[in-house]
């Protein structure tokens, strides 16, 4: 028997399920990442400053884009929890084939929505600890983009248990709704608050 019929797996052994040390990686991939975007939040500027005109092209200021782009990103990451029951069968209604692509358009774009609000509260307001809601707010923020590593690398690496996967976007869905409670539903809340 040659070294490359050897090397080669066996579909029986493609399929096996990935062994319990390997969920190692996305949990520290996840740290990781949360780890560094706490560090360059706490390590940038505090000034508060507002960048340039461009990010006021439809909002009076940057408090208002970060709240709609958050609730936009919320928005779809329920859309995106919707469609995830649907892709595993857990949902009455036959599976239709374009579901799969909804639900990963759907998770691209949450996740571009967090860009310009994680911009903003890393480089320009940083990790905060003035109350306990910021402070929270500030933890959440993190472990959101730690949560995102951890869900893509399982996705990446396939063959985890199958409670895996749910167990990471649902821990990814609570840290967005979260930051989103601590923030946007917070600051929309406030009396005599413009929407825009």
């Amino acid at each position: 028997m040659s070294s490359t019929a050897s090397a080669t797996p066996t579909p029986a052994q493609s399929k096996e399920t990935r062994r319990a040390p390997w969920l190692l990686v996305p949990l520290v991939a996840g740290a990781l990442v949360a780890v560094a975007v706490g560090i360059a939040a706490r390590e940038s500027g505090t000034t508060g400053g507002y960048p340039g005109p461009w990010y006021r092209l439809f909002f009076s200021d940057s408090i208002h884009l970060k709240a709609w782009f958050a609730i936009t990103a919320v928005g779809l990451a329920c859309t995106q929890l919707f469609t995830a029951a649907w892709v595993f069968r857990k949902l009455y209604w036959p599976r239709p084939p374009w579901i799969n692509v909804v639900h990963r358009w759907a998770g691209r774009l949450a996740f571009l929505a967090t860009i310009p609000v994680a911009y903003h509260c890393i480089f320009k307001l940083g990790f905060q600890k003035t109350d306990t809601r910021v402070a929270v707010h500030s933890f959440f923020g993190c472990a959101v983009y730690g949560a995102f590593a951890a869900k893509v690398t399982i996705v990446r690496l396939h063959r985890f248990p199958v409670w895996v996967l749910p167990l990471a976007g649902g821990l990814l869905f609570a840290a967005l709704v979260g930051v989103w409670y601590t923030s946007a539903f917070y600051f929309l809340r406030l009396e005599g608050v413009p929407t825009f």
